[in-house]
């Protein structure tokens, strides 16, 4: 019995203890929850404070609720960013093509790093309203999940129907196509309240709707920069090969010039239906050091798809395959502007450019190589992207402009 008082005060001393390590957990877990509850309120801020009264945030659920809580059968596609998916807004009564940009990060440099990527896109699409820029719906940033919802493309990507072995694009087709990536590009470059820079343009960064209209799509790469301003140079190669202006890989000034040399790219591309790396039929590397080629022997028109069965207008198709040539032109400064380019292509009129020299096939493919090869190498200061839409790097400065 005399023991009691003690075994008493021990198991009230317990519980005093157990009672005050709880208090203190939930006091740790309550600012906890506020500081992320905080950090996520002005994260949905700035974001919102980008999108204005356009595009809107969306809950995580939502989305999920949209694609069947993102079922492989909604699935879309793949690449370096992540998946997209196929969803149905029932509020909006609208079908979108939601894209996962991240999941969760192993590191919060890395998390942070994919963050700013993510408000960079949004900063960049919240500001463009043209009918060929593919239209941002919405984002959603929610437990590490970054999301960006577009309008669905019902065609899918041009490259698809490029080289799709059973139906291919009319002339017609193609030429409106050519038409609407030209007019999409003039307004990135000369009627945006800052200049964008697309960075990537690709037959797979254009998509068509319903009606077979081209829309530029992916923004990863995009780059705002004042007009009449030179760009801030970027120790980041980033685009794709083939369509990569070789004077980005050497100096690394993201410039309008660079969006013209992938454009011209495309130009050739669509005209001839060839791969723009793929060996051509007199063994040329590329594509464009063949149609060069045809060019100066005064063979132009040999160069269009075959698979045309010579069913199209043979103006536009000069018109689009010396454009093409002329976009690609070896020197920056002797390519033309977009507005230059487009005033050729839309006008029966407008005299066409007499071409010398374009960059050597061989030329091309060596500094592509130099600056894309080992990318795997830790301490290599350039690194590039080759096959992603989407970009991910330690240097995501030259993303935003400086406010």
């Amino acid at each position: 019995m005399p023991h009691l008082p003690s075994h008493k005060k021990r198991i009230t001393t317990i519980g005093v203890g157990l009672l005050i390590v709880l208090a203190l957990g939930t006091a740790v877990w309550l600012l906890l929850w506020c500081k992320c509850n905080r950090t996520k309120r002005v994260r949905q801020k700035e974001l919102e404070l980008l999108g204005g009264m356009g595009p809107r945030g969306f809950d995580l659920h939502e989305l999920a609720a949209a694609t069947s809580n993102f079922a492989d059968e909604n699935k879309l596609g793949r690449g370096g960013f992540g998946s997209v998916y196929k969803g149905y807004l029932k509020d909006l009564d609208l079908d979108v093509a939601i894209k996962v940009l991240s999941e969760k990060q192993s590191s919060e440099e890395q998390s942070e790093q994919g963050l700013r990527e993510f408000k960079a896109e949004v900063k960049v699409m919240t500001q463009l309203r043209h009918r060929s820029i593919v239209k941002l719906v919405g984002w959603c940033d929610s437990n590490k999940r970054l999301l960006l919802v577009y309008e669905l493309m019902a065609q899918g990507s041009l490259d698809k129907h490029l080289y799709n072995q059973e139906r291919t694009l009319t002339w017609q087709q193609r030429f409106r196509i050519v038409l609407d990536i030209g007019s999409g590009l003039l307004y990135l470059h000369r009627d945006c309240e800052k200049c964008i820079v697309h960075g990537d343009i690709k037959p797979a960064n254009i998509m068509l709707d319903v009606s077979h209209i081209a829309k530029l799509g992916d923004f990863g790469l995009a780059r705002l920069v004042d007009h009449g301003e030179e760009p801030k140079t970027t120790q980041v190669v980033a685009g794709t090969l083939g369509y990569i202006d070789p004077e980005f890989i050497n100096n690394r000034w993201p410039r309008t010039q660079s969006d013209v040399y992938s454009f011209g790219i495309v130009l050739l591309e669509i005209a001839c239906g060839k791969r723009p790396a793929s060996r051509q039929p007199n063994g040329a590397s590329s594509l464009l050091a063949w149609v060069h080629n045809l060019y100066s022997q005064g063979m132009t028109l040999d160069a269009a798809d075959q698979r045309l069965n010579g069913e199209f207008d043979r103006q536009q198709m000069e018109r689009v395959i010396v454009t093409g040539l002329w976009c690609a032109h070896q020197d920056p400064i002797q390519r033309p502007s977009i507005v230059e380019a487009m005033d050729v292509l839309r006008s029966v009129n407008a005299e066409l450019p007499v071409l010398g020299a374009v960059h050597d096939s061989r030329h091309i493919r060596a500094m592509e190589e130099q600056a894309f090869a080992d990318l795997t190498a830790e301490d290599r200061p350039v690194r590039a992207v080759t096959q992603s839409r989407y970009f991910t790097s330690n240097d995501s400065s030259y993303l935003l402009a400086e406010e």
